[in-house]
């Protein structure tokens, strides 16, 4: 397997209403998108998750394009693989970088899935047909507003709801939510929003019986949550502390987290995600996929990454129609009762309408 020419585009779509989290509030959705082509013109497509600003991490859409650019393409570009896990061995000696990293693995992932035939979910080793999804709902003008929209997506069948909090809309506002969904599958994402000197806060949270709270404590901390999670009746969940493998290995050994999102762009590609996979299932700690506002590019893969074993937690790939009036694929995602149909067909499953593409297409580039 060869790539022997690479698309480089940069989108902007509009999502349906503006995302506000602990560390800002946007609508457009600024991401790139990178088609690799193999000898036979058969492509394969990848997705950055990298936002247009450092909030999340260090990584913005700029900087992946330059990673992409200068150093992952001419890498890669024309190298015989023989499978898609070459691609991470190449590039370990580029430090950090991983949406950018994440994106080309991806569409080499998928190249590999249609020559061989078979759904991206059955390469990776998946056995699901179908896959269980929650929905993540940022901050809210005000609580009303927000059980409102909570009752829309328990309507529709969602199977756990995932409550965005700061300082300040945080306490009050779960326990105003348990109150009117007293069964729910809750959680609540902090975002890293909190110190240790906010534990007697978060521990009131043990009241409401959420399933975890996710990343309260600094984006690149593990040793803080040890001593938060020791406190809290509630399992706390691991976001932007884990990177790799090694970070997961660590944060199990230390005690800092009883549960850990996997986001493939956050740890750099499908292949690092199945290691943490796998070794979250040796250790007994489940995980579930965290979504970046993905088109449906990269919610295809998160979708068939959700199809590995120990992925028993429902995830964030919403139908597409959660965040867009008309997404980047035929067919878009969609949700039925809570479930996303996994696809049969070799690859993604999912393709580009490329009417639709060049509509958010800012810009592209070429490269052989």
């Amino acid at each position: 397997m060869k790539v022997t020419e690479v698309v480089l585009r940069h989108m902007k779509m509009r999502m349906k209403a503006p995302f506000t989290t602990s560390f800002g509030t946007f609508q457009d959705k600024e991401f790139l998108l990178l088609e690799a082509k193999d000898e036979n013109g058969v492509s394969g497509w990848g997705e950055s998750v990298a936002f247009h600003s450092p909030w999340y991490n260090e990584e913005t859409l700029k900087t992946n394009w330059h990673m992409l650019e200068d150093f992952i393409i001419p890498n890669l570009l024309n190298k015989e693989m023989q499978h898609p896990d070459e691609v991470s061995e190449t590039l370990s000696y580029i430090r950090k970088n991983n949406m950018a990293k994440s994106a080309f693995e991806g569409a080499v992932w998928e190249l590999y899935a249609k020559r061989k035939g078979i759904p991206l979910a059955k390469a990776l080793g998946g056995t699901a047909n179908e896959i269980e999804v929650g929905i993540s709902i940022g901050i809210q003008d005000s609580v009303n507003d927000l059980v409102n929209l909570i009752s829309e997506y328990v309507e529709e069948g969602y199977k756990r709801i995932k409550v965005k909090i700061k300082p300040g809309w945080d306490v009050e506002v779960m326990r105003e939510v348990r109150n009117h969904f007293p069964s729910i599958a809750l959680m609540a994402d902090a975002n890293s929003a909190y110190t240790l000197e906010d534990i007697e806060l978060l521990k009131q949270l043990d009241e409401f019986g959420l399933m975890m709270i996710e990343q309260p404590l600094a984006s690149d901390d593990i040793i803080d949550h040890a001593v938060l999670q020791r406190e809290l009746r509630t399992p706390v969940c691991l976001d932007e502390s884990i990177h790799s493998y090694e970070d997961a290995r660590k944060a199990i050994e230390l005690g800092s987290c009883k549960i850990i999102n996997i986001k493939i762009g956050r740890v750099g590609g499908l292949t690092e995600s199945r290691k943490i996979h796998d070794l979250c299932q040796e250790r007994g700690i489940p995980v579930w996929c965290g979504g970046m506002l993905e088109s449906g590019i990269g919610r295809a893969h998160n979708i068939a990454l959700t199809t590995l074993s120990n992925f028993i937690m429902p995830g964030d790939t919403a139908a597409s129609s959660r965040y867009w009036e008309k997404d980047l694929i035929d067919p878009e995602v969609t949700v039925e009762d809570g479930m996303i149909k996994v696809p049969g067909k070799p690859g993604l499953g999912y393709g580009p309408n490329y009417e639709t593409l060049k509509q958010f297409t800012v810009f592209e580039k070429s490269f052989s």
